[in-house]
């Protein structure tokens, strides 16, 4: 077998598996083909990794400058051949897609396949087989090219964000960018995706060019830190993340709960927990003291415990749940908007009554009302046993 990967290069790119027929069977990511390749033909497989591997007959390969440009190779040639043993990519709903909405100043947002609004004017990258590496990608890509995540009514407060003061937002929040040039990082942007780095690097010398000439000098020195960033991807993260995804299982649901609870605002705690499906997945569960809220404020304590959440390079799920109303789910919601994320929530209140359970938002198509009581039930377990242990600590000390 090692005529398979013998003469691989050891350098990033995309290999596509091939049938006795020529047919496109898999294709995957690699920032060493040789030894990624290699790996499928020197250790033991599950079933479906040994079936393909039996089945391959030719092994092609795209190099590619660096681990990010793979990714979005290996993303456009799945799209274009929807190989047989990709299908867990290409049918699975959960799996993400990058946005460019249309607007005055565009957002670039992850959205789940099944959320796709194929009638609007958004432009959509994807599938992406790997949420960790997407986000990972993502964030080396805002570092060169700053993109804004605001929908129209932040814009209109006029307050510079977090992500303004570090220097990730081109500052459309507090009219630090005109919309000209704002669009020129989200044509970059867009050149990226469609693997056309050469075009933004030609795009880029002539910008630095005619600033120079014009004494535009932090223009100037803008585009001339791009271009060198451009050439000197930093992407470590991928690289660690590398892994196979091979056969044509779909995965079941990713459901994340969130509960407060505190007394009186006093030792207040938040609890995310996890279910696969319709069991718990007890050793992703995770515990938040509150450390920015003083007062008693549950909205505000939820905010800061997902804002703190989503800083993790944790899997993300197909669901948010709260446990409450319109209230909470639209905290959730804007702290997701802020992240440039469109991932469904769903929050349960209590109703008037407080005997019956009101949902608040649209449940997903595969999940039933049941799992998420489950779920919600759990949170609050999770949270008040954590609370209770936290209030015994303060007590004793």
């Amino acid at each position: 077998m090692k005529k398979f990967y013998q003469k691989l290069p050891q350098s990033s790119g995309v290999y596509l598996m091939k049938n006795k027929k020529g047919e496109v069977i898999y294709i995957g990511k690699a920032g060493n083909l040789k030894r990624r390749v290699a790996s499928y033909f020197q250790k033991t497989h599950d079933f479906k990794t040994e079936k393909l591997v039996s089945a391959i007959k030719k092994i092609d390969y795209q190099k590619t400058d660096t681990a990010v440009e793979a990714l979005i190779l290996e993303s456009r040639l799945i799209k274009k051949y929807r190989p047989k043993y990709n299908i867990r990519e290409t049918d699975d709903k959960s799996f993400l897609y990058v946005e460019i909405t249309k607007e005055k100043f565009p957002r670039v947002l992850l959205t789940r396949e099944k959320d796709l609004d194929k009638k609007s004017k958004s432009k959509f990258y994807g599938p992406f087989t790997s949420t960790g590496n997407l986000r990972e990608a993502l964030k080396i890509i805002r570092k060169i090219f700053r993109y804004s995540t605001h929908t129209y009514n932040e814009i209109k407060k006029g307050h510079p964000c977090f992500n303004y003061q570090i220097g990730l937002c081109p500052g459309n929040c507090c009219g630090a960018i005109i919309q000209r040039e704002y669009k020129k990082s989200i044509r970059n942007v867009k050149l990226f995706f469609n693997g056309k780095k050469k075009n933004i690097l030609n795009f880029l010398e002539r910008d630095m060019k005619l600033a120079s000439r014009e004494e535009r000098f932090e223009d100037a020195e803008r585009a001339k830190q791009q271009i060198f960033s451009l050439k000197h991807i930093q992407d470590i993260a991928l690289l660690k993340n590398d892994e196979i995804a091979t056969g044509d299982k779909i995965e079941k649901m990713r459901i994340e709960g969130y509960d407060i609870s505190n007394i009186s605002g006093t030792s207040a705690v938040g609890a995310m927990v996890v279910f696969i499906g319709n069991n718990p997945s007890k050793n992703e569960y995770r515990k938040f003291k509150i450390r920015m809220v003083k007062k008693i404020d549950d909205t505000g304590m939820l905010r800061e415990i997902i804002t703190r959440r989503l800083k993790n390079n944790w899997p993300l799920p197909n669901l948010f749940l709260i446990d409450g109303g319109k209230a909470q789910v639209n905290v959730a919601k804007g702290v997701l908007d802020t992240n440039g994320l469109k991932i469904p929530i769903v929050g349960i209140a209590k109703g008037p009554t407080r005997k019956k359970n009101e949902f608040v938002g649209k449940v997903p198509e595969g999940i039933e009302e049941k799992t998420l009581i489950k779920v919600r039930d759990e949170a609050h377990r999770f949270a008040i046993s954590y609370h209770k242990t936290v209030r015994s600590k303060k007590f004793i000390n």
